[in-house]
């Protein structure tokens, strides 16, 4: 099995951006299958296809079931290739460098509004509708900022720009009552965001787990909110998605990736204990970490009514100029 990895100073960043895996769903027909053809065959060959993941606990999913040769049985031999952002793997997946990526939902919308012609083929992971949900904005207790009306004049930093951070909390602003126009973004990587906030370089930082987490554990921290339960609560975090033309001329090693992905993501929600198990190897992360992670849920259904509210909100705050076109937004397969 091949490993990559991406090294990055702090705890918190090595806990969930180090990714390890870039791995091989069986022992045989890996380099040789053919990625143009149907999976399987007579003679037990596999199709090989390589799959953009983020470097974030989340992927292991597909990891899962990569290592209990769920894609090898539905005929598919699988590398797993790592990229910084969703928005990154676009263009590699587009020119079928990659045959399907893993991100959020969002940039597929984004892509498709600026003309590229990309299609979600399954769900992946959702945000959680209720309880401590798996990413927040966080302030300094000193700022006064403690809820989202307070965030009107100050800036927050996300990862991302137009995407589902910012999205999610100019949404909850408004729901709130305030103006979410009056609240300025920054881009940030995760890892920077606490040692940001504490020296008063941003007023407010949204982040994921575990940064999330280890944010709240300082008590001069506090939580202003879960931008994900109050503008669209279950909100889907990752989709899997392929480019239109791919899986035109590949319907059946779409509809594989698509039975053995969903097979996958329901075994591995299944399998809490095995999934943690299987963080320190996939993941740079600490067992004991990794006993205590709060995780997204895992499912292969696509969320659609989620998803496309989602979209209604980026034509909203003109992230994007049209609400997506479902008649070809989704593979619809078997």
């Amino acid at each position: 099995m091949k490993k990559n990895f991406a090294s990055i100073t702090g705890i918190a960043a090595v806990s969930i951006l180090a990714l390890s895996a870039c791995g091989s769903g069986s022992a045989s027909g890996g380099d040789d299958a053919d990625a143009e053809g149907d999976t399987g065959s007579e003679n037990g060959e596999l199709t090989s296809i390589t799959v953009g993941v983020l470097p974030i606990a989340p992927s292991v999913g597909i990891y899962y079931g990569i290592e209990n040769g769920i894609f090898e049985e539905h005929g598919l031999d699988v590398e797993l290739s790592d990229s910084n952002a969703g928005a990154a793997m676009l263009p590699a997946v587009s020119n079928q460098q990659l045959q399907f990526g893993i991100g959020n939902p969002n940039s597929v919308l984004n892509a498709n509004d600026r003309g590229l012609d990309m299609r979600i083929v399954t769900g992946y992971s959702n945000s959680l509708a209720e309880g401590d949900d798996i990413a927040g904005v966080v302030s300094t207790v000193e700022s006064g900022i403690d809820d989202w009306t307070g965030l009107e004049g100050n800036t927050v930093s996300v990862n991302a720009l137009q995407t589902q951070g910012d999205l999610t909390i100019m949404e909850a602003v408004e729901q709130a009552g305030g103006d979410p126009e009056a609240v300025e973004f920054s881009e940030m990587p995760f890892p920077d965001m606490q040692a940001q906030l504490e020296q008063g370089n941003t007023d407010a930082i949204w982040v994921p787990e575990p940064f999330l987490s280890n944010a709240l554990a300082d008590e001069a921290n506090q939580l202003v909110g879960y931008s994900f339960q109050d503008a669209i609560a279950g909100m889907p975090t990752m989709v899997s998605f392929s480019s239109g033309e791919y899986v035109d001329e590949n319907p059946e090693v779409a509809q594989a990736f698509s039975d053995a992905m969903t097979e996958s993501l329901e075994a591995a929600e299944a399998d809490e204990e095995g999934v943690r198990a299987l963080l320190p190897e996939f993941i740079d992360l600490p067992e004991e970490a990794a006993e205590n992670l709060r995780m997204e849920e895992l499912d292969g259904e696509i969320r659609r009514d989620q998803i496309e509210e989602a979209g209604a909100l980026m034509v909203k705050f003109d992230f994007i100029s049209n609400e997506p076109d479902t008649s070809t937004l989704y593979f619809e397969g078997e």
